[in-house]
């Protein structure tokens, strides 16, 4: 080791407090970054897992594939596990209790099957052979007939068909019960055969069946070694290599085999990175990019910050050494020798305390993802080597620039200039001038403390330099996490119950009460919805995107374009609850034709590959919507009357689904449905939201009077708030740590700032300055730093939230807009925190005793 590294070290252990400041700020922003790497590749982890938890783990589906396409798919290179499964068909369940599930769905796997797709074993044992069958749970619950394992039973199985004509072929699980008007059940088994089965077990209900489904699931074995030419089964792939290619890969050997239909698993291959969509791939990596780059500035600011300050203050120590002989190249290395210690302790440091805050905050945060959501996995602290080696990398790379700049001023510092210290303060009258317009209003500390500032122009610009690179993090993430949110939303169904049920019989107003009035359920809506209604809108009203259409100006007429309407009309006590929900007065809408306009529509544009948040039209409140009553049979439009509109919101009442371009939903009340004029019987719907939908549900249906159609729709819409609670965990845990980070990094270079200037502050003691006006002019200084900061971080902050919003414009679209309550609380933070951080270092400051403060050299 050559003596210039000796002396660096022993400089390092004698000024033991600056060394532990410097290793304190490294330390951190390497936390940081391990954090931010760990909790990415964490959260993905989970949201497999949970996947593979509700779904099962297959990425290919093959559809519909004779015996000798089985072999090919097995032969494939990127084949790993085949999993064949056969829809064999429904039976009637004999005794169903419930009206709605009146089937038996019969489902056949081969081994594979038992082990990818999560099928839970209750009690028995899984089918070995054609003629074994594992029943759901649900059926011994829901049916008359005491079924036990080892009973034989005989089924017609066949294929469900509508007797609507206007739905073609067999139906899956993914249609409901198809009943008339009457309530009356509208299909029938065709094409049946009897088949004999042995129960050899039962299963937990399976997460993939539908809760709208018509039948209980059962289970049986698919033998293969049974399957002849004409038999079609499914082929679910479990791929080698899980890359982008393998869409290409397995769209091409369907194509050279004659397969028909392929399907990906998408809800788990988006969790491995892997997505088909290009918008959505760039919007991804575009994202990833923006959100690595301000890491790294935030990160590199701390550290620079640091090395910086502890520049300033070894300028004398590097002075002494130019004075004896040391080259420029000397000094500069003495520079980066110094972070290479300083890495080397900080960087493992950091790692581990990043790793052990990740593990200690997710001990936590899994009671409130598996208690609020119902998430069964468990949020575990996955360490891979890529992340780990980034968080190295990036780190070793950050500091590396954080020293570059001292290091490149410390080989130009002078002998002379460094022990006098005339690079740090500025002395000349214009460098120090400061505005009249200060004196006269704030007062003579106010201009000490600006003149102060302007003196130490380095020390002050690396404190504004923090505080707008702080600003940049808090604000950028923020708005990330809010749009991703809200691109979350966007790409989600939107559904907002968790059961409907129809209504409008005889005696359904005692039945909605006493439903209504049951300790499960927390909200509700009661309402119709009206069809065949139509308006007509001026162009310039239209919403945006229409006017992209081709055939816009050739549908116009008399400069009015055709509009259909969604007619949703709310029962009272529901309206009121919605009125007031969306800002409207309730007693304004039960007066006169006036409505409700949701003038926001939500629509995934498949041409464009986007999922669009647009204005549905542009209309005030106050202006009127012309209604026309459409006739299906003649296309005879009568017009009916006008309404007003009353309010404009976004908000859709509970239990409707927004319309797309060139539709507009509108809310009403009952008073104004009959001022309309509009004839005929309505069904109505009555929404649900419960804290134990499926309770809820068997308590409805073992009410004798019901004969309705219910849906419940909790388990698909429990998967919707699944991703959003945990995506909104991950982002705010985000905004905590970046706010965490932001205000270390404020602290860290104010107190330090603060601790460099004691012979400062000493010498303007000496000449008489008060212990009131000293803190004026803190107060003062606190106030420039933070106007400063704003200026330069608020518009930078704007122009990172362009390009976050620019790289999410990939794959949704909606307007921008400032997040101005994260503004506000900037605003307030920054002198809040500004303000803290000099009173509490100044206080220590005030106990220095002046003499030996005007003495000291370093600290």
């Amino acid at each position: 080791m050559n003596i210039v590294n000796k002396l660096t070290i022993r400089h390092l252990r004698k000024n033991k407090r600056r060394t532990l400041v410097t290793i304190i700020g490294v330390i951190i922003s390497v936390a940081m970054l391990t954090a931010v790497a760990t909790i990415g590749v964490s959260f993905m982890d989970l949201m497999k897992r949970q996947t593979i938890a509700d779904e099962g783990e297959w990425h290919v589906l093959y559809k519909d594939v004779d015996i000798d396409q089985v072999h090919t798919i097995k032969k494939d290179e990127n084949t790993q596990k085949v999993v064949l499964s056969k829809d064999l068909g429904y039976a009637l369940l004999k005794g169903s209790k419930n009206e709605n599930k009146p089937y038996l769905f019969i489902k056949e796997y081969n081994r594979y099957g038992f082990e990818q797709f999560p099928i839970e074993l209750s009690s028995g044992r899984l089918p070995k052979t054609e003629n074994e069958i594992v029943i759901s749970d649900e059926i011994i619950n829901n049916a008359k007939v005491d079924y036990r394992i080892g009973d034989i039973i005989t089924l017609d199985v066949g294929k469900r068909t509508a007797n609507d004509p206007e739905i073609r072929g067999p139906m899956d699980q993914t249609f409901s019960l198809m009943t008339n008007e009457k309530g009356e059940i509208n299909e029938e088994l065709k094409d049946t055969s009897t088949k004999e089965f042995t129960i050899v077990g039962t299963i937990k209900r399976p997460t993939w069946e539908p809760p709208w489904s018509p039948g209980y699931t059962v289970i049986s074995y698919l033998d293969e070694g049974l399957l002849g030419k004409d038999n079609l089964v499914n082929a679910t792939v479990v791929v080698n290599k899980i890359k982008t290619s393998l869409f290409d890969h397995a769209e091409k050997l369907a194509e050279k085999n004659q397969i028909e239909n392929v399907e990906f698993n998408y809800n788990l291959l988006r969790y491995y990175g892997v997505i088909k969509s290009e918008g959505m791939r760039t919007t991804l990596y575009s994202l990833s990019a923006i959100i690595m780059v301000i890491i790294i500035i935030g990160s590199v600011s701390l550290i620079y910050n640091a090395f910086a300050i502890s520049v300033s203050e070894r300028s004398r120590h590097l002075g002494m050494l130019s004075s004896v002989g040391a080259t420029k190249k000397q000094k500069q290395n003495s520079v980066f020798f110094e972070g290479f210690i300083i890495g080397l302790i900080s960087i493992p440091i950091g790692i581990i305390a990043g790793l052990a805050g990740m593990g200690i905050t997710f001990l936590f945060i899994n009671s409130i993802i598996q208690g609020a959501m119902g998430v069964s996995e468990k949020l575990e602290v996955t360490v891979t080597p890529g992340s780990i080696l980034v968080a190295v990398l990036v780190s070793i790379i950050t500091i590396f620039i954080s020293t570059f700049i001292p290091a490149i001023r410390a080989s130009r510092i002078s002998a002379i200039d460094a022990i006098r210290q005339s690079t740090d303060v500025k002395l000349t009258r214009k460098a120090v001038k400061t505005s009249k317009f200060v004196r006269r209003v704030f007062g003579i500390e106010a201009e000490i403390g600006l003149k102060n500032l302007k003196r130490n122009k380095r020390r002050y610009q690396a404190t504004v330099f923090s505080l707008v690179i702080s600003i940049m993090l808090f604000l950028s993430v923020a708005y990330f996490t809010a749009n991703l949110k809200k691109s979350l939303s966007l790409s989600q169904d939107g559904q907002s119950f968790d059961i409907m049920m129809e209504l409008g019989h005889e005696g359904d107003d005692q039945l909605a009460n006493t439903i209504l009035s049951m300790d499960e359920v927390t909200k509700s809506n009661l309402m119709s919805q009206v069809h065949g209604l139509t308006s007509r809108v001026e162009k310039d009203a239209t919403a945006d995107v229409l006017r992209t259409f081709e055939d816009f100006n050739s549908q116009l007429i008399d400069g009015k374009y055709p509009y259909y309407i969604n007619l949703y009309v709310l029962d009272d006590k529901s309206l009121e609850v919605y009125a007031k929900e969306v800002g409207a007065d309730y007693n304004e809408l039960q007066t006169g034709l006036k409505a409700i306009v949701i003038d926001t529509i939500k629509y995934e544009d498949g041409d464009a590959g986007k999922y669009v948040e647009t204005k549905a039209i542009h209309t005030k409140v106050g202006e009127n919507i012309d209604l026309y009553s459409n006739d299906m049979e003649t296309d005879e439009q009568t017009y009916l009357n006008k309404v007003t509109v009353a309010a404009l919101t976004n908000q859709l009442p509970m239990g409707a689904y927004p319309g797309g371009p060139g539709g507009l939903d509108i809310v009403v009340s009952q008073s104004t449905l009959k001022q309309l004029g509009i004839d005929g019987e309505f069904s109505v719907m009555l929404y649900l939201n419960s804290n134990d939908p499926l309770k809820t549900q068997e308590k409805i249906e073992e009410m004798e009077e019901v004969k309705h159609y219910i849906r419940n729709v909790y388990q698909s819409r429990q998967q919707e708030e699944q991703m959003v609670m945990i995506m909104s965990v991950f982002t705010y845990g985000f905004i905590v740590l970046i706010t965490a980070i932001s205000i270390a990094n404020i602290l860290n270079t104010i107190s330090t700032s603060i601790s460099l200037r004691k012979r400062e502050f000493a010498m303007l003691k000496s000449v008489g300055m008060t212990p009131k006006g000293f803190n004026k002019m803190i107060n003062y200084e606190s106030i420039f730093y933070g106007i400063k900061a704003l200026i330069y971080g608020l518009p930078l902050s704007v122009i990172c939230m362009l390009l976050i919003y620019k790289a999410l414009a990939n794959s949704f679209s909606y307007s921008f807009s400032l997040p101005w309550l994260s503004i506000v609380y900037v605003i307030v933070a920054v002198f809040l925190i500004v303000g803290t951080s000099m009173l509490y270092s100044s206080s220590k400051v005030k106990k220095e005793n002046i003499i030996d403060a005007l003495k000291q050299e370093s600290i």
